[in-house]
């Protein structure tokens, strides 16, 4: 069984090579590399530039396991202490910021077509904070007169399987039953929300199609008038 391999195996690899005697094999082994990686780095060919990160100063090395490295060629380095994982903590989701727009028409969907989720289920489903979500319910957010309830799932901030899931939830710890009207009627919402986002995005297209066939005639007809132009002259 392979052993624990650096948090940073090429920028302690760089390290090793300049404030050590390892060989290479002894780094590349080490770092989990290959030899020919670390020759680069010795050679200052590698296609990036890594700042060294001390591996003693980690924990990962000791003085001793190093000399006894480069005492002998053939010792195989031991990783002293594994690194800690860094992981991601838990909190609001990410929400590509192409998608951060859509936030308050979300919300704000949520808000008028499920009352029984409560902020909290809200903020992690979306990905956003308890102040904005009180400013949509109290309207007032700053922006509150272009917000337009939408699907969230239409919108792609959650997917249907996650917000069906908080809806159930909501619904079970408020005593609601969860086949209401209401959430069933959401499906034809949903579909006629996506035809008239679908509507859009084809006026859009056409639009820009229409601007772009005026910029070319209007290019050629002025190319035409200074080839004129050039023509009286002569």
């Amino acid at each position: 069984m392979s052993q624990t391999k650096p948090l940073m195996p090429h920028a302690t690899a760089s390290w090793l090579v300049d404030n050590t005697a390892l060989s290479f094999e002894q780094i590349a082994e080490f770092c989990g590399l290959h030899i020919l990686e670390v020759q680069a780095m010795a050679d200052d060919l590698a296609s990036s530039k890594y700042t060294g990160r001390d591996p003693i100063h980690s924990g990962e090395l000791t003085h001793e396991e190093i000399e006894r490295g480069q005492a002998d060629p053939n010792y195989v380095l031991q990783m002293q202490k594994a690194p800690v994982q860094v992981s991601r903590t838990k909190g609001p989701r990410y929400t590509p910021v192409s998608k951060r727009q859509d936030k308050p028409d979300g919300i704000a969907w949520i808000l008028r077509h499920h009352p029984e989720i409560s902020d909290a289920q809200i903020s992690k489903l979306i990905g956003t904070t308890r102040n904005t979500i009180t400013a949509l319910r109290e309207r007032t957010h700053w922006n509150i007169q272009n917000i337009q309830p939408k699907d969230p799932v239409t919108l792609g901030l959650c997917s249907q399987r996650e917000l069906d899931a908080v809806v159930a939830k909501a619904a079970k710890k408020a005593g609601l039953d969860t086949a209401t009207p209401e959430v069933l009627g959401s499906a034809d919402d949903r579909q006629a929300l996506i035809d008239e986002l679908r509507a859009e995005r084809e006026a859009a297209a056409k639009a820009a199609s229409e601007a772009a066939q005026e910029a070319e005639a209007a290019a050629w007809l002025q190319a035409k008038r200074d080839a004129e132009a050039n023509e009286a002259q002569q």
